[in-house]
């Protein structure tokens, strides 16, 4: 009896080993397939709503869960809420080329959107002139001002003048200030609602109400593209034209009550 159940006891013993060597040899299997392949998230399927944003702005299911958890990290907790999920991925791109790929998508989405808004703003201006002849839609003069005193121009100012194409209120206030061009440093015009670098239009634009081309040359007068350059001054709070005087590195608001 004592030799079969020591019998039974060895048997038991090698099943034992071999079901251990059996589960050793599956988790191995297991760890290096794992660390051949990568390791594989499970991603819940997007919802409806989610696919449709995802297919507006033209991504992959793959790439709106990647956006999904890179906002669900630091990205999410330091950028507004209106950061786009091109701008998103474009950030944390794997390489040079996924960077390229994107930042290429986001220029184009830009470069159209900028289209958009020039050509209604232009629609909204014609509209504006068709249903009210000769009228202005806000006297600037009629503004209260922060400072209630019009500041005073010098020789050596400069004065920054802010400005847009089809803005009759626009070119009466330029008239009266090339009219004092010889008496201040210059006039640094800024020239909104154009595309950077239409150089035909701004030299048009320049043409038609006046502007010589000797005070060009002999910067008297400059020939800018706004390019964002008046929102960074006033934080977008400002309806064109704006008038600023420079006088050395100090910048301030002037008052159209400055050119009488």
């Amino acid at each position: 009896m004592n030799n079969r159940v020591a019998g039974l006891v060895s048997i038991l013993s090698l099943l034992g080993v071999a079901m251990s060597v059996n589960a050793d040899e599956s988790l191995e299997t297991n760890t290096t397939q794992s660390q051949i392949t990568g390791t594989v998230n499970v991603k819940t399927p997007l919802l409806p709503i989610e696919k449709a944003r995802a297919e507006v702005w033209g991504l992959s299911e793959t790439e709106w869960h990647r956006y999904r958890s890179l906002m669900e990290g630091i990205r999410g907790s330091i950028s507004p809420s209106t950061i786009s999920p091109i701008e998103v991925l474009g950030i944390h791109a794997e390489d040079a080329a996924e960077r390229n790929r994107y930042a290429e998508t986001w220029a184009r989405m830009m470069r159209e959107d900028v289209s958009r808004i020039l050509t209604f703003q232009h629609a909204y201006d014609e509209a504006g002139r068709r249903l009210f002849p000769g009228e202005q839609l806000i006297d600037p003069n009629r503004l209260p001002q922060n400072n209630p005193k019009s500041l005073d121009l010098s020789s050596e100012d400069r004065v920054l003048f802010f400005t847009r194409p089809d803005c009759s209120h626009c070119d009466n206030l330029l008239a009266r200030l090339l009219s004092r061009v010889d008496k201040v440093a210059g006039i640094d015009i800024y020239l909104a609602d154009v595309n950077s670098g239409d150089e035909v239009t701004v030299r048009a634009w320049a043409s038609e109400r006046g502007i010589r081309p000797e005070w060009v040359k002999r910067r008297k007068v400059t020939l800018n593209f706004d390019a964002g350059a008046l929102e960074r001054l006033t934080g977008g709070q400002a309806l064109l034209p704006v008038l600023m005087r420079r006088r050395g590195e100090h910048i301030e608001p002037l008052s159209a009550s400055a050119l009488r």
